[in-house]
């Protein structure tokens, strides 16, 4: 691909600092690093790929509204956070994480925990404690 052939479609990274390096050649044949605003098949794979998430967070959703789930279980997949990852930026176990994904136990947690959890998760406690409408 040429250098002025590079894919500028702004679907997602429209008024974004985040944008992609991708390599062309350019007029003398040398491969160069070039920015890129996205790439149509590239954003369709991520739009596919958010839905998918946005599903699985409604379904969580719903079982957090059905007293199943805590919030937590719901916060932690809506931000993308695996239960191993989770777990390496709080320094709780795995087993202790999936254990205060219900909400008996979660109901139990103290303001550090839940400060804990909230921090890693880049939200509040209120918004940790609490599920959207």
């Amino acid at each position: 691909m040429k250098v002025e052939e590079v894919p500028q479609d702004l679907k997602y990274y429209k008024d974004s600092v985040v944008r992609d390096v991708d390599y062309a050649v350019d007029s003398e044949g040398r491969y160069q690093k070039v920015m890129s605003d996205g790439w149509t098949p590239k954003n369709d794979a991520l739009e596919i790929t958010l839905d998918d998430i946005h599903e699985r967070c409604e379904e969580i959703l719903a079982d957090v509204r059905r007293g199943k789930l805590s919030p937590l279980a719901y916060h932690r997949e809506r931000n993308l956070m695996p239960v191993g990852l989770l777990s390496d930026y709080t320094g709780f176990s795995k087993r202790t994480i999936r254990k205060h994904t219900q909400p008996k136990h979660f109901a139990k947690l103290d303001e550090e925990t839940l400060k804990t959890y909230a921090d890693a998760l880049r939200i509040s406690v209120e918004e940790l404690k609490s599920i959207p409408e």
